[in-house]
């Protein structure tokens, strides 16, 4: 605590939360150790209940994704909380006394755990979901996982497979990976499950029980597959301390946009206005079947393209795509990110457009968001060529052997790169005519 205090000073920090959850809501010494840390440090520490833990997490760990619906679990080391969502607002919550560490010096004595000690775990949280009255989930509801349980699974299991995005949020762990992840948790003694890859070390006592009982509630929910949030219990605190409600998903991206591109001195806001404006209308142009996710992942990646610029002038197509990939971007599914990168990649390279990033994206997408790549490279070229205050009107009209697009700009040199993306991509030849300004 002196440390976290420490740090926070450190951070310039101007007021400091703390807050305690089952492990000291249910010790016999809590008040005891609460005035010891108050005498320590000068930290007050709220005793939470199980209520509030559960409203805390929700508000932390469905805030950053793009889920509508479903059922949050969180598995603590004291308790397990579960907590049902829709429209992305609150329904209801569980709090059950299955935590990992709970479960763990309870059941466990063999090292590493017994068949029956694995089987009395999966037996009693199973006994504890249907008696709490959790039901399975809907075909519309999603399954999302918050904790350090769950997270480090999710980082085993990314780091086995390669995995092209670096954080663990919104990564997508599927049924039979948590199957075959509890299996091999479950087999390990502590000292080998101590060297696995992507484990934490001092979740090591607690990973097996942990994952035993978010086994059991996905088969008790039904769901194939859980979305994990990197955030939780101490992001809702904070967003509850500020006022910050969960909003609709598309509002959580566009803000986490603005205040990524903010950050970069050579990113124009103008600029990035007008660019996605021209890349919409040739899209709206040449790609009538392009679905309202691909337009709004157009749209962000037109207004990251220029952050590349404070990296290297000449390549900011590959340090923008890397950005959209490696930042800190929320409300976006890996898949959506997967796009955008895509897409700004694509500006530049013709088949190299989803260079790492193609396994995150579905069969029917490859084409459509190489299409639309192509797309936004003309606009970002279009773009570069209009004096500062003019509007980025274009119109773009498809016709039998060409594709006619009308802008404010001259057509020269320029245009033949663009010329032989269009035709390969779009199998039409590109004319690019010159457009009356008008204020």
């Amino acid at each position: 605590m002196r440390d976290f205090h420490a740090v926070a000073e450190g951070a310039g920090a101007v007021r400091i939360i703390a807050a305690a959850t089952s492990a000291v809501r249910e010790s016999s010494n809590a008040d005891e150790l609460v005035d010891a840390i108050a005498r320590a440090t000068g930290i007050d520490v709220e005793i939470i209940d199980g209520e509030d833990e559960a409203r805390y997490s929700f508000l932390g760990a469905v805030h950053g994704l793009a889920i509508e619906h479903g059922t949050l679990v969180d598995i603590g080391g004291g308790s397990l909380e579960l907590t049902t969502f829709r429209s992305r607002r609150m329904t209801g919550s569980y709090t059950l006394p299955l935590g990992a560490l709970r479960l763990s010096e309870r059941f466990f004595r063999d090292d590493p755990p017994s068949s029956s000690e694995v089987r009395a775990v999966r037996e009693l949280a199973a006994d504890g979901l249907r008696e709490a009255g959790v039901r399975p989930l809907k075909s519309s509801e999603g399954l999302i996982g918050t904790g350090g349980t769950i997270r480090n699974l999710a980082k085993m299991d990314r780091r086995e497979s390669n995995y092209p995005i670096p954080r663990v949020h919104g990564f997508v762990l599927h049924e039979k990976q948590i199957d075959l992840l509890t299996d091999l948790v479950a087999s390990r003694t502590l000292a080998k499950r101590r060297r696995l890859r992507g484990l934490n070390a001092d979740r090591a006592d607690s990973i097996v029980a942990g994952a035993l009982v978010l086994q059991t509630v996905m088969h008790e929910l039904g769901a194939e597959e859980l979305t994990v949030s990197g955030q939780g219990l101490r992001e809702g605190i904070a967003y509850d301390r500020l006022g910050i409600a969960t909003a609709p998903a598309e509002d959580i991206r566009r803000g986490s946009v603005e205040a990524l591109v903010g950050r970069f001195t050579q990113w124009q806001p103008e600029r990035a206005v007008r660019r996605a404006a021209i890349a919409s209308s040739v899209v709206d142009g040449v790609l009538p079947e392009a679905s309202a996710e691909l337009l709004e992942m157009l749209r962000h990646a037109a207004t990251i393209l220029d952050v590349g610029l404070s990296v290297d002038y000449y390549n900011r197509e590959a340090h923008a795509a890397d950005v959209a990939i490696a930042s800190d971007l929320t409300g976006f599914s890996h898949r959506q990110l997967a796009m955008v990168s895509a897409l700004i990649r694509g500006t530049e390279q013709q088949m190299a457009w989803a260079k790492g990033v193609a396994r995150l994206l579905e069969p029917e997408d490859a084409d459509l968001v190489q299409r639309a790549a192509v797309a936004l490279s003309l606009a970002d070229e279009i773009e570069r060529r209009l004096a500062p205050g003019l509007p980025g009107i274009v119109s773009c009209v498809v016709r039998q052997r060409e594709i006619v697009v009308r802008a404010p700009v001259a057509p020269g040199w320029w245009l033949q790169k663009s010329e032989e993306r269009f035709r390969t991509v779009f199998g039409k030849r590109l004319r690019v005519e010159t457009a009356e300004v008008k204020q």
